[in-house]
């Protein structure tokens, strides 16, 4: 199944890049803190869009595992990207903020104790508006500020599961993703997903210092 996923995964991300070569949208680079300047890679572009992509849709796949953490998170991120839409004058942020909308509706069943759970379409289907969002706009680097949360718990996954295979069984982690580690560190749920949101809401406001 993981398989099967990834591949699917990758061929919508292949069609991602057609569609963005059929809009004439190119894979420049805003960098962070670079004064809003683009920069043009070349071909490494599309294997790191490649990358950035599956990152991205993955890390907010993991982020979906305690209730309203991944709402909570990404209706941060979306209002990051709508705001900077808005700044660029860009045509994307009525998809943002329809994106917000929808978010905060769901979040009012989401929240803990949950009624209704998002699942993996709609944690990927997130996961792919992040991304497809920041390509549009330019700004994939960025998800490393804005989405650091989807990042920390991509990275605890990796990590402890190559820890686990090298060393033949331990752990460096008692739980990934990492915010299972504070669950059974006897952090509450609604602590976790008020300090993870926190934390994505200041990162926010850096990138937003430095997005344009």
């Amino acid at each position: 199944m993981p398989k099967q996923k990834l591949a699917l995964q990758f061929a919508s991300t292949i069609v991602f890049w057609l569609i963005l070569r059929a809009m004439n949208i190119s894979l420049e680079l805003m960098l962070p803190f670079g004064g809003g300047r683009m920069y043009d890679i070349g071909w490494l572009a599309v294997p790191l869009m490649f990358v950035a992509i599956l990152a991205t849709v993955n890390g907010v796949n993991f982020t979906d595992g305690l209730d309203g953490l991944a709402s909570s998170v990404t209706i941060i991120v979306a209002l990051f990207f709508m705001i900077a839409a808005l700044r660029m004058h860009s045509g994307v942020s009525p998809v943002a903020g329809a994106v917000i909308g929808a978010l905060m509706g769901f979040l009012l069943y989401n929240s803990y104790p949950a009624r209704i759970f998002m699942g993996d379409t709609g944690s990927l289907a997130l996961g792919g508006f992040v991304a497809g969002i920041a390509y549009v706009l330019h700004m994939p680097l960025f998800i490393l500020i804005v989405g650091f949360i989807y990042a920390l718990e991509l990275v605890s996954v990796v990590l402890q599961v190559s820890y686990f295979k090298l060393t033949h069984g331990k752990r460096i982690f008692k739980m990934t993703p990492i915010h299972h580690h504070f669950e059974l560190c006897d952090w509450s749920e609604t602590r976790i997903v008020t300090t993870f949101t926190i934390i994505t809401v200041i990162l926010a406001m850096v990138g937003m210092l430095h997005a344009i």
